[in-house]
């Protein structure tokens, strides 16, 4: 069983950062993606921004664009640093593999197939 575990998520005030990170307890080697998503309680989740791990190639909702960005920082491990936070961005940030797939694939953020446990992030004004 694959385990993921994220961690780094706090309250910060409108304008702060913070950086999440996530260790993956297998080895990505190639054609695999790590992403980060979120959920707002209510809402459903969403994909904040992806990395695909051949050729490291990165993607971001529009809505973090600019703001956030996604590091790999070995094959098994991720980061998301988040500057310029808004109250909007206050979520459950949730780390996220899919192993095998395409690029396009990454980009949608879709069918991610392991889940870390969710970190906080709450952003006050």
């Amino acid at each position: 069983q694959v385990r993921l575990a994220d961690s780094g998520g706090d309250s910060v005030q409108t304008g702060g950062s913070l950086t999440l990170s996530c260790a993956v307890s297998k080895f990505c080697y190639a054609n695999c993606c790590l992403g980060w998503f979120r959920q707002i309680l209510g809402k459903q989740r969403e994909g904040v921004a992806s990395i695909y791990n051949s050729g490291g190639f990165t993607y971001y909702a529009d809505s973090v664009k600019g703001r956030f960005t996604i590091y790999q920082e070995n094959g098994n491990a991720i980061t998301l640093r988040m500057n310029n936070l808004e109250p909007e961005d206050t979520a459950m940030y949730y780390c996220a593999a899919r192993w095998g797939g395409s690029r396009d694939a990454c980009e949608a953020f879709a069918a991610f197939s392991d889940w870390g446990q969710g970190t906080q992030v709450t952003v006050s004004s």
